[in-house]
Formats: C-alpha cells, structure tokens, sequence
C-alpha cells in the first residue's frame, strides 16, 4: 500500500488572477509522481473581499465562483466549473481532495440589524463589562446575486451569537447577543475562545445545525471531494464537529478523510479535542511544528534526543498530521512562526519518511513564495520520492544524542528502506540496524550530502555519517526512487 502524502495546494499570496484552479488542474501529474495522494484546496466560496479573499472570510457558502458577489463572479482562485474541473483532474490522476471548510463563521454581510447585547472583557470572554444595549450588527446575508438557487436559507441575527463590530458606535468589542451563550466545548484561550472574528454561528441553534448539515451534503454531491480540512476547530464545540462528521461519513457511506486545525502547542488540549469528537477526525501537530520552529532558531542548542516530547505524533500517530509550514505560519501572518530555510529538509525528512502520522507538504515549499522572495526547500521532492518508494518497514528510532539524531526503515525488500540523520549542530556519525537482510549491501546518500559509500555487514548493521547542520539519507545504491 502507497504511504499516505498531503499537499496543501497554495500559499496566502497566491496571484489574484482567478487561475489557480486552472494551475492545479494541470500540476495533478506532476504531483502524483512527487508521491502526494491527497490535495487540500483552499476554500472554494465567495468571500467577504471576493477576488481577493483568500477565502477564510466566508460569505456565501453556495457560491463556488458562479454569481456575480462582492464585486466578481470568480473566487480569487477561479469560477466552479474551473473548480469542478480540478477536483476531477486530480482524482483522474490518483489524487483524493480534501475541501476546506469554514463554519465558524460569516462575513460580509448584505445589511444590519438592531441588535440587544452585553459587551465581553476581550481577555475574559465569560466577564461581561457593560449593561445590555442595542448594538447595529452586520448579521442579515440575503444573497441577492444568487437569488435563491441551491439554498433558499437566509442568516440572521439569531444564527448568531455574537459579533465584533458595533456599526451604530463604529467601534470594536465582543458583544454577545441576548439569550446566547459561548460555545462551551471550546479552547480555554480567553477563558472562553468561542469568538473568533465575523459573525460568530450559534452551533446549538437547530436551524444553524440543520443549515450546515445540508450544506456539507450539497457540497459533496457538487463537487465531488473526498474528504475535509476544518478550520478554526478550537473555536466551534467538539460534539458539533463529532455529530456533522458522522452526518457526512453516513451519508456518503464512506469513511471520509478529516484533518482540523486546532491552533496550540499544548498537546493536552489537541488529546482533549480528539477524545471530545470521539476519533471522528485528525488533528495537525502543532505542537511538533513548534519544535521545529524553536530548533531551527536555537542555534545548534536544542537536545535532539527530545525533538518529539510531548507531540501529538508521538503519542497518537494515527490522529496526527504532520507539517512544517502552512499559510498561516509563512511570514507576513498573524501566526507567522515560519521554520528557517537550513532546518527545512531536516524536518521534511523527520515527517517524511518516518513510519507515524500523515506528513502534510506546503505549497509555498514546494514551489516557493515569490511575494518573499523565498525559494523551494532543497532536496524537498527528493524526499517526498524516497517516501513513495523506500520508506517502508519496520523503524527503530535513535533519538539519543544532544545533536545526531535519526531512525531507520527496514524495508520490505531489498531494495527499499533507508537511514536517516539530522544534526542540528556538529556533524557526527552513528551506527543504525537497517536489518538482516541489507548485510553486505552499499548504501549511499541519496541528497548527496555525504560522498562516501557505507558497507551494511552481516548483522544489518552500518556506520553512518551526517555533516554539521544537514541531513542525509542513506539507501541501497542499487535502489530506485
């Protein structure tokens, strides 16, 4: 069975050309022979900006490039049919895609309302610091331009619980409406982090429940996807995304794919969503995107042999996917904390070609970011092809060293398995089991970092190097990747 590879397929300054989904479409060969097996798209629906949405300020879910809203037809990405098109092209080449889905939130709405509220302390969401008042909210989305077509359902003020923007007092705050509450299956951040931003949805209102459980059905049946990203996850109640997942995976009769995006590096609160939503879905390892963070700034000081200390991968392979970067840590982001260009194929290899998790590539390293100046990561699609075809069998890890760490792959047959070393300071060497049946075999270093040839004598056993800040991949020199 082929490992399990990821592309999330764009970076946050993509061109506002309306052509990606026209790129993507023309790249799904390109990506299968890279080893990637799965595609996250970003969100395909107008958002509050239009063209140059990137497309987390969801407006209208139903329109996937198609009416004429927020000032354009197409999404900054392209129209539906173009859309459409990419998904089909990527699955004709063996690609599955993932769509990303945005329902913590609205925004940009038609018109307002009056609305009674309480003001919340920002640092305090559950401490209310003003009397109940009328607010002017941005609540009412009555989608003119689509008039109606796939959904008739129209939001309003009670969809929601709340929202950050007083239009009568032009001003900002947390306003919680009357009669609602917080969500309370939530991340502690803030006592509470219901609130995010926009118009908040109330995700214990039936009608909301309702509205978004046929809307994930319909965004199936029309386009086609496999599976789902889900944003913003540590503000929406658990049991909402347990039960919508079941909903969805009942519907099309099919286990489908889901990965969320809950924002911490406390692994105990990634644990805790995950037992919440009862195995329903995966989580990305925030926590070891961290770690790299901090390793490729430490200048050579991290301890190494803790490099997977408490991470979500170590202690629960099966929920975790794994990544290095993604669009909101590349620099220029609220949560830029982007991983230093030397560190990168480090980490790549760690994610890679290691047995536990689902690695997950980023566009803006796979291609670049040109809006930063910022080039591909070196020996990045080397790697995804070592994992494709060599990175197989049984691991022994050797995380026992303050600087040279690494693991091998035994293989499933001659020719596939590898050795893996990182060093985040000095260069070093260390013996590895790549197993009994590589005795006698020449292995060599597949990035060609090190020029030397390794001999594996009888018992499986082999002295490999690694320089000083770098990686090396060791294989059989008679394999193919």
């Amino acid at each position: 069975m082929k490992n399990e590879t990821i592309m999330q397929y764009f970076e946050w300054y993509l061109p506002e050309d309306a052509s990606h989904w026209k790129r993507a479409a023309k790249e799904a060969k390109n990506l299968v022979k890279d080893g990637i097996t799965k595609v996250w798209f970003p969100p395909a629906y107008k958002g509050a900006s239009g063209i140059h949405d990137v497309g987390y300020g969801v407006y209208d879910g139903y329109d996937l490039g198609e009416f004429d809203q927020k000032g354009t037809i197409p999404t900054k990405y392209g129209t539906k049919e173009e859309y459409i098109k990419a998904v089909k092209a990527m699955q004709k080449a063996g690609i599955e895609v993932l769509g990303d889905m945005v329902l913590n939130h609205r925004m940009g709405a038609d018109e307002k309302e009056w609305v009674n509220a309480v003001e919340d302390q920002a640092g305090n969401r559950l401490e209310v610091i003003s009397g109940e008042k009328q607010i002017e909210a941005w609540t009412k989305f009555t989608y003119s331009g689509r008039g109606g077509k796939y959904s008739d359902f129209t939001w309003n003020a009670v969809h929601f619980d709340g929202v950050d923007w007083d239009d009568h007092e032009k001003r900002n705050g947390v306003f919680l409406f009357q009669n609602k509450e917080w969500d309370k299956e939530v991340d502690g951040e803030n006592v509470n982090y219901d609130y995010l931003m926009g118009a908040d949805l109330d995700l214990d209102h039936p009608e909301v429940k309702e509205e978004l459980d046929r809307f994930g059905k319909w965004y199936m049946d029309e386009t086609g996807i496999d599976g789902f990203r889900l944003d913003a996850v540590k503000h929406m109640n658990a049991g909402f995304y347990r039960d919508w997942l079941r909903s969805m995976k009942s519907y099309m009769n099919k286990n489908l794919f889901a990965v969320g995006e809950y924002w911490s590096a406390d692994l105990s609160k990634l644990k805790g969503y995950l037992a919440k939503t009862e195995g329903e879905m995966r989580l990305f390892d925030v926590p070891l995107h961290f770690r790299f963070f901090d390793i490729s700034h430490g200048n050579g000081s991290y301890d190494m042999g803790r490099l997977f200390e408490n991470t979500l991968v170590e202690t629960d392979g099966e929920h975790a996917v794994t990544f290095v970067d993604n669009h909101d840590t590349q620099p220029g982001q609220a949560l830029c904390t982007f991983v230093m260009d030397w560190f990168k194929p480090l980490a790549y290899g760690i994610i890679l070609l290691q047995e536990k998790g689902v690695p997950c590539v980023f566009y803006g390293d796979y291609y670049g970011i040109p809006h930063d100046g910022i080039e591909s990561v070196k020996h990045l699609r080397e790697l995804m092809r070592i994992r494709q075809s060599l990175a197989y069998g049984t691991e022994h890890d050797y995380y026992d060293h303050h600087d040279v760490v690494g693991f091998t792959r035994e293989g499933l047959g001659k020719d596939d398995g590898l050795a893996l070393l990182i060093s985040d300071g000095p260069g070093g060497t260390k013996e590895m089991f790549v197993g009994a049946a590589h005795g006698g075999q020449i292995y060599v270093d597949a990035l060609g970092n090190c020029p030397e040839e390794v001999m594996v004598d009888s018992d499986g056993k082999g002295i490999f190097r690694v320089e000083g800040g770098s990686i090396s991949v060791w294989i059989s020199k008679t394999a193919i990747f």
